[in-house]
């Protein structure tokens, strides 16, 4: 039999100065790209986040009125270790985040206001590839995300918008999909990862109820872990992976 062959991935598109990401939840990026995040912003790209929601609903001791701050204390935090300082969150609910004309005029809004050439988000299909099933939250943000930069380029779809002061933008020219099973694209890790790490360990109130383990070994071991095997489609450098679309 024969072995079967491993496509490469191609580097990233580098001719871009501002992106945004729009994500769901604290902490998808930080699981998602943040080791890209750092290097983009070491090159003096600037970044910005939006999340949907505060990630209120996501540790079952906490009620949402004290979660949701907490949370977005601790994203603010993990933002700032790898140079992003605008973080926005669109109050969405968490767990119960709806795909429709709502969620795709609040992200278009953002995308008017930062106007990016590169749009990042997370996962939109049903599954991470296998069995693993995605939750609706991340499915729905990333299928709006997809959807608001037509959105936000068309001046008569969301009027109420241009109203406001949000003049169209359709310069974004490529979106980029992290976390997804089909990945085209990737970023060598190496100069980020370790901030990647400390990243994600901002998110320590809700790492403390993932896992047992201590929260540093398992953070390191998972995203050096994913980081080296995505290398193997990458001349043998740890990477970030994205499934890039163009416009």
């Amino acid at each position: 039999m024969t072995e079967p062959v491993t496509t490469q991935l191609e580097p990233m598109p580098a001719d871009w100065r501002r992106a945004l990401a729009v994500v769901a939840h604290p902490d998808d990026l930080e699981y998602g790209c943040s080791a890209a995040v750092a290097a983009w912003t070491d090159e003096g790209r600037e970044v910005a986040y939006v999340l949907a929601t505060r990630g209120e609903a996501g540790i079952d001791t906490l009620p949402p009125a004290e979660c949701g701050p907490l949370r977005e204390r601790e994203q603010r935090a993990s933002a700032a270790v790898v140079g992003v300082s605008e973080v926005e969150f669109l109050g969405h609910r968490d767990g119960v985040v709806e795909y429709g004309i709502a969620l795709r005029r609040d992200i278009a809004a953002a995308i008017r206001r930062h106007r990016p050439e590169l749009v990042i988000t997370l996962n939109h299909r049903d599954t991470w590839g296998g069995v693993a099933w995605n939750t609706p939250d991340h499915v729905a943000v990333g299928r709006a995300t997809l959807d608001a930069v037509a959105d936000a380029g068309n001046r008569w779809i969301f009027p109420e918008l241009t109203e406001r002061g949000l003049e169209p933008w359709d310069g974004v020219r490529w979106v980029a999909v992290a976390g997804s099973s089909s990945p085209t694209h990737a970023v060598d890790a190496t100069p980020g990862l370790e901030r990647a790490v400390r990243s994600l360990l901002e998110h320590r109130t809700y790492l403390e109820v993932l896992t047992e383990e201590d929260p540093e070994t398992y953070v390191r071991g998972f995203l050096t872990g994913y980081a080296e095997a995505a290398g193997e489609r990458f001349g043998g450098r740890p990477a970030v992976t994205f499934e890039v679309f163009g416009r």
